[in-house]
């Protein structure tokens, strides 16, 4: 009983002691890639992506050293790890086009490439005609334009975000001419139906 309660307590101690090692290390790590970037003149992004390379390679290796000393077998923990990350490898591709949507709408709230109420054209190949319209709401997944026919209907396109990085879009400042020619048009329309409904 006793022989084992010490068998138990050594291992309980060495794997403290890989943690405590591990942590040594990054401190020291981390010390030595500030003197080297005060020295060398290193980048200070390049510093850090190499500090949290090496950090994580540390972390990692001391935590299947700690889960073998506590009996957990490194080669269970890799299976069961390789089996969540295919996974969530294959959730992430089944939500990509959601994913790529949500971060083109942050793109276009932060880089503002247009506004809300922009008259814009989404060029399909260099300067032949796209999807053209005034943009009326953006949302995490689409941007809304409102297109205006000579015939007076009124319809809307929702474009995916996602399609504004990979064409050209064309936008105004003002009103353009098509807008304002049909705006006027049926204008003109509604003059008449009143005229003719005042008769």
């Amino acid at each position: 009983m006793l022989a084992q309660a010490t068998y138990i307590a050594t291992k309980i101690g060495e794997a403290f002691a890989i943690l405590a090692i591990a942590w040594l290390l990054t401190t020291l790590l981390r010390q030595l890639l500030r003197r080297m970037s005060t020295r060398y003149d290193l980048a200070p992004a390049f510093a850090l992506g190499l500090r949290r390379g090496l950090s994580t390679v540390i972390y990692i290796t001391a935590l299947l050293m700690f889960l073998n000393r506590v009996g957990i077998s490194g080669s269970v923990v890799w299976t069961t790890l390789t089996g969540f990350v295919a996974v969530g490898a294959v959730a992430f591709f089944a939500a990509w086009s959601v994913l790529s949507n949500i971060f083109c709408a942050f793109l276009i709230l932060t880089t503002r490439p247009f506004r809300l109420y922009d008259y814009i054209e989404v060029l399909e190949n260099g300067d032949k005609p796209g999807l053209k319209g005034r943009v009326v709401d953006i949302n995490f997944v689409y941007t809304t334009l409102q297109e205006t026919h000579a015939n007076g209907d009124d319809t809307v396109l929702q474009v995916p975000n996602s399609q504004f990085f990979q064409r050209t879009t064309r936008r105004w400042r003002h009103e353009p001419e098509w807008s304002r020619v049909v705006r006027e048009q049926k204008t003109a329309e509604s003059a008449e139906w009143q005229d003719a409904g005042g008769r």
